[in-house]
């Protein structure tokens, strides 16, 4: 089977290294251009790019694919017979996606109707959802509205998006090579999407970090979830931004009425915040220019005023 992959993220990655390792013909590896990144802004090759050269495969990154005519018929004269399509981070044409015999194949990082869009980690923790998953899906036009061929889940517990991320990233590598025998045999199931049950995850914005003490402490503790590690729950303290990475219930009292927001105590086992309902026990922050550290470290060297209303 002659397989052209399409990924860009780390995300991308595993299925990739999957594909390779399992002796699948990879013609062409086509990826995002090289961008800034981190805080040098740095041009940098994309994750999937740098494992693509490390494994010797050619590798193609066009600026766009619409109405691209000769990157598409660069991929028609290749006659691929799979395409495989993961997280690459723009939509396809329809003309790319009727190339190849088998169609094209993509992994989603959730279990589908629910959460199509580019977050769906992120917003599956935001929701309280005790499970999510990956869906191997063929491609239409539209978003992440295919067939269904098959699908994986996990508990998401109290694990992070940073954390659920790689679990996901293999898992769906391992069900992409797990079901290719079947969808070269032409087996593989073909489940219509109930577009009444579906919902979106708009991509996460810097933005969407920032805490609103108003809610509840466990709402807040699925927020630090979602956004570890990228843009990281944040507010402010004394003017400065202060992030936060991990967070427990703490008691359900309101004393004295105070706003939320407000620092209530601040001791070795955290610090505690008043919520729209009760204490936010924070256990673990990050300073502007420090380190992720444990509140008890951090008040080893440093105080945090009572009182004080974040924010």
């Amino acid at each position: 089977m002659r397989i052209i992959y399409m990924g860009t993220p780390d995300f991308a990655v595993p299925a990739l290294q999957h594909l390779y390792e399992k002796g699948y013909q990879i013609s062409l590896v086509v990826t995002q251009p090289d961008k800034p990144r981190d805080r040098g802004k740095k041009i940098q090759p994309t994750p999937v790019k740098v494992l693509a050269e490390d494994l010797g495969i050619s590798v193609m990154q066009p600026n766009q694919i619409k109405e691209n005519d000769d990157f598409l018929d660069h991929i028609a004269a290749l006659n691929p017979d799979l395409i495989v399509v993961v997280a690459y981070g723009k939509m396809l044409p329809n003309r790319l996606l009727s190339i190849p015999r088998f169609g094209c194949v993509n992994i989603h990082g959730s279990l589908l109707p629910k959460y199509r869009g580019a977050a769906p980690i992120q917003h599956a923790i935001l929701a309280g959802d005790e499970r999510t998953g990956v869906t191997l899906m063929y491609m239409s036009e539209g978003m992440d509205k295919g067939d269904i061929i098959a699908t994986d889940s996990t508990t998401i517990g109290d694990k992070t998006a940073g954390e659920l991320h790689e679990e996901l990233a293999v898992m769906g590598a391992d069900l992409l090579v797990g079901t290719l025998p079947f969808i070269e045999a032409g087996t593989a199931m073909r489940i219509k999407q109930d577009d009444t049950l579906a919902s979106y995850a708009p991509m996460i914005k810097k933005q969407d970090g920032l805490v609103d003490f108003n809610r509840t402490p466990e709402e807040i503790r699925r927020q630090i979830r979602a956004m570890n590690p990228w843009p990281g729950a944040y507010t402010y303290y004394k003017g400065k931004p202060l992030k936060l990475f991990e967070a427990k219930d703490g008691s359900e009292s309101n004393p004295e009425g105070l706003l939320p927001g407000t620092i209530v105590f601040s001791k070795t086992e955290g610090i505690g915040v008043q919520t729209g309902k009760g204490i936010l026990l924070v256990t673990r922050i990050q300073m502007p220019g420090k380190r992720i550290i444990d509140v008890s470290e951090f008040l080893k060297g440093n105080q945090i005023e009572i009182y004080q209303v974040l924010g």
